[in-house]
């Protein structure tokens, strides 16, 4: 089983291929607003390094977020124009994270720009318990038990901690995700034989871009 795994949630576009037991080849590269630049070209260089074309391809998973608009539109777009798509959320950092947190619940919390984070609440081996929410660093700040669950010694990973001090007391590793370990999941669940439907971005609020309202009025009445 061929699977091409690629997320543009975060600042990071990352891709990877897999052949249901290996990661065969993949790349990253940070560039915030330039998802859909760097994502196909990225896509053709993997397939590449891996022997592989597109046509060799089984399987698609995207990361679905939550992410901001335009970086997780291409993304999904992409899986959508390439073909059907596993839909796979936020858990791919938390998958990475799991072994840095050594047994503790953890939190991840990716960049939602407006000086807010994206963020969800994870167990011990990387299984969601809290979340996902959008929502500004101090309301799930360490310290913070009761909005958000945790002690102050409870790490964080993502970007967070890299943006806002409050998130630092106990930061982990990674900050992006990285589409092999999204390719692990797609994979195991493949071997599961769970195929979710298509994939569907979690943005949590609405975009930027508003529908203008009716023209205003400009002469007197």
């Amino acid at each position: 089983m061929v699977i091409l795994a690629f997320d543009t949630a975060t600042p990071a576009v990352t891709v990877a291929v897999h052949d249901g037991t290996r990661v065969l080849a993949g790349e990253t590269a940070v560039g915030a607003r330039r998802h859909g630049e760097l994502l196909a070209p990225m896509i053709d260089r993997v397939l590449a390094a891996a022997g592989l074309g597109r046509t060799d391809l089984e399987a698609i998973a995207v990361g679905t977020g939550p992410g901001p608009y335009t970086g997780l539109r291409a993304g999904v777009v992409t899986a959508r124009v390439l073909a059907s798509a596993l839909r796979l959320p936020a858990d791919v950092i938390a998958r990475a994270a799991a072994p840095a947190a050594a047994g503790r619940e953890f939190i991840v919390a990716t960049d939602a720009r407006r000086k807010e984070v994206y963020w969800a609440r994870y167990g011990p081996t990387g299984q969601r318990i809290g979340g996902p929410a959008v929502g500004p660093p101090d309301a799930i700040a360490p310290g913070d038990v009761a909005s958000a669950g945790i002690t102050a010694s409870c790490p964080v990973a993502g970007e967070g901690p890299v943006l806002y001090p409050e998130l630092a007391a106990c930061p982990i590793p990674p900050r992006y995700p990285d589409a092999a370990q999204l390719a692990e999941i797609a994979a195991q669940r493949l071997a599961e034989h769970d195929q979710p439907g298509p994939p569907e971005p979690l943005y949590l609020r609405r975009p930027d871009a508003r529908e203008p309202g009716p023209p205003k009025r400009v002469t007197p009445a």
